[in-house]
């Protein structure tokens, strides 16, 4: 069972500068927005290219707590928009029983006596 809970988070996840997808996620976020897959690939990711990787990455938006956050984040609510054809990678995240960004904000609440502290950069 997992040991953090999403719903008292601001987005950590979402903040990721790379949020790597693969072409069935562009498919899946395509069919969800009714747009071809060429259209929804240009709309929603662009290409990183290094020479290691090679990967579309989602688009991010501003953001008042981590400056840019997904684009699919809505920043007033603190949720995704696209949850049901959110990419795989967002699936599997945090990849395990536990979040470690979830303990901070945890610690830090508790520490402050705030249950909606938000640390600062």
């Amino acid at each position: 069972m997992a040991r953090y809970n999403c719903l008292t988070c601001p987005g950590y996840c979402c903040s990721h500068s790379r949020i790597a997808v693969s072409e069935f996620d562009i498919a899946r976020l395509a069919k969800h927005f009714d747009l071809t897959v060429d259209e929804a690939r240009k709309k929603f990711t662009y290409n990183y290219k290094t020479r290691e990787v090679d990967e579309q990455i989602l688009r991010h938006q501003k953001d008042h707590i981590y400056k840019t956050i997904c684009r699919f984040f809505d920043t007033e609510e603190r949720r995704c928009t696209v949850y049901e054809a959110r990419p795989n990678v967002c699936r599997k995240y945090p990849y395990g029983n536990a979040c470690g960004y979830y303990d901070f904000l945890k610690f830090e609440r508790t520490h402050q006596d705030d249950p909606e502290f938000i640390p600062s950069a």
